[in-house]
């Protein structure tokens, strides 16, 4: 559910929102920028939706058997 806001800005970045952001994106853009700061996560849980991800898991694989090999090569 949304819930409306009011805010008060100085009159620079209102006009700086408008002309970077757009005037239908406002609203959004500061909802994705304040959102990680009042919101509690729950680590566990983001650690199991990226775990259920094939294709980043399959990269992250690649990428670690990669450098497996890079510390034999070094010598003593």
């Amino acid at each position: 559910m949304q819930k409306k806001l009011t805010l008060s800005i100085d009159e620079e970045v209102y006009d700086g929102l408008h002309q970077v952001i757009g005037r239908r994106r406002i609203s959004r853009f500061i909802e994705d920028l304040v959102r990680p700061h009042v919101t509690s996560k729950d680590l566990e849980e983001e650690y199991r939706a990226m775990a259920a991800d094939r294709d980043r898991e399959a990269e992250a694989l690649e990428w670690t058997e990669a450098l497996a090999g890079d510390g034999f090569d070094e010598a003593r």
